[in-house]
């Protein structure tokens, strides 16, 4: 089969993790007879540099050209980097809500598993961590408080500043689907997160998500405030199967359940539109500090390449692959410096990736 792939390696250590995925999705057209098509795609610090905005809407036709996207890291250091000194619409990550806006990619998900190799690597009790975990965020990406109208006003030399959450229930009964349907196909348990005590539009959220819940009755569901959710993220993260939310509650978890796994370098993420569309990345930031050293984990972009495979393209024989080759490397206990451990093998980015294509 042949598909076309943008590529955006950003910045940072963007461009040597996307390095690193795209040999393995080599590997596998190699193995199966595909045939990738690769276009380089500009957004973020390095699109700044060029044309001075994050994000031109030629990059966006281009991408939406392409069959999926394969994105690194997006943005630089925000203390000395010239891109924090421009107004916050043309920042690097300005083009992150432009993209996902631009493309309709309004579920966002983020698996987080502890594999059993890097337990000791887990922040958590020693018996939380022993159990292990294997969890999907799914979160709504494309509405709430970050898409909401904002403004800052001064009134009597008193500064006042504004941002309206807002959701309609057609936004949220499409990422509700979307949270069951991928559920039906794993332990079958949706926990909903919101703060139903306090917010109307976690009410709205509560509501709708139960009357989507109707049409999957294999599948179990139950509410959680966001509060709770974040203690039991680090309390016992094995009872959550898929967690559906709105975006900044998403946002927040997700970082906290990318923590307690050991390393950000492990985690992937999909962004997915109404059709098979997908834009896909490291959950990770750019890593500014250690770009260009050939250390940074491409597990998660190798991971992120594995979903495209998955959703994007429907070769879950494929996916499987990649996801297994990637459990084998860590079996045999090679590492990168941010999960390594005594008695393991320390390796260089371009190193992993060659270990996971040779699993292939």
């Amino acid at each position: 089969m042949k598909f076309k792939i943008g590529l955006i390696r950003g910045d940072g250590i963007g461009p040597e993790i996307v390095n690193e995925a795209k040999k393995v999705l080599d590997s596998v057209s190699g193995k199966y007879g595909h045939s990738f098509e690769y276009e380089d795609i500009l957004m973020g610090g390095c699109s700044i540099d060029v044309y001075g905005v994050p994000l031109t809407d030629e990059a966006i036709e281009a991408a939406r050209a392409s069959d999926a996207v394969l994105m690194g890291s997006i943005g630089g250091n925000t203390s000395t980097s010239p891109w924090y000194k421009l107004p916050p619409e043309k920042r690097p990550e300005a083009g992150l809500l432009k993209i996902r806006k631009a493309l309709g990619l309004f579920a966002n998900l983020r698996p987080s598993k502890l594999y059993k190799e890097l337990s000791s690597a887990c922040p958590l009790r020693k018996e939380a961590a022993e159990k292990g975990f294997d969890m999907l965020i799914m979160r709504e990406l494309t509405g709430g408080l970050y898409f909401g109208e904002r403004y800052t006003k001064e009134t009597d030399g008193v500064r006042t500043a504004v941002d309206t959450l807002s959701y309609n229930e057609d936004e949220i009964r499409r990422i509700a689907i979307k949270a069951f349907e991928v559920a039906g196909k794993r332990r079958k348990k949706v926990t909903s997160i919101d703060k139903a005590n306090v917010l109307d539009s976690s009410r709205l959220w509560r509501a709708v998500t139960e009357e989507v819940a109707k049409d999957y009755p294999d599948i179990a569901l139950e509410h959680m405030l966001v509060d709770n959710a974040a203690m039991q993220l680090v309390k016992e993260p094995a009872q959550f199967d898929v967690i559906l939310t709105e975006n900044m509650f998403g946002d927040i978890l997700s970082d906290e359940a990318a923590e307690i796994t050991g390393s950000i370098g492990m985690l992937p993420s999909a962004s997915l539109n109404e059709t098979r569309f997908g834009l896909y990345e490291p959950s990770g930031g750019s890593a500014p500090d250690i770009a260009g050293q050939n250390i940074a984990n491409p597990i998660a972009t190798i991971l992120s390449a594995s979903m495209m495979l998955r959703y994007s393209f429907d070769l879950t024989e494929e996916a499987d692959r990649v996801d297994n080759a990637v459990q084998a490397v860590l079996s045999k206990g090679i590492r990168t410096g941010d999960i390594w451990s005594e008695g393991c093998e320390r390796v260089s980015t371009s190193e992993m990736g060659d270990a996971v294509c040779e699993e292939i």
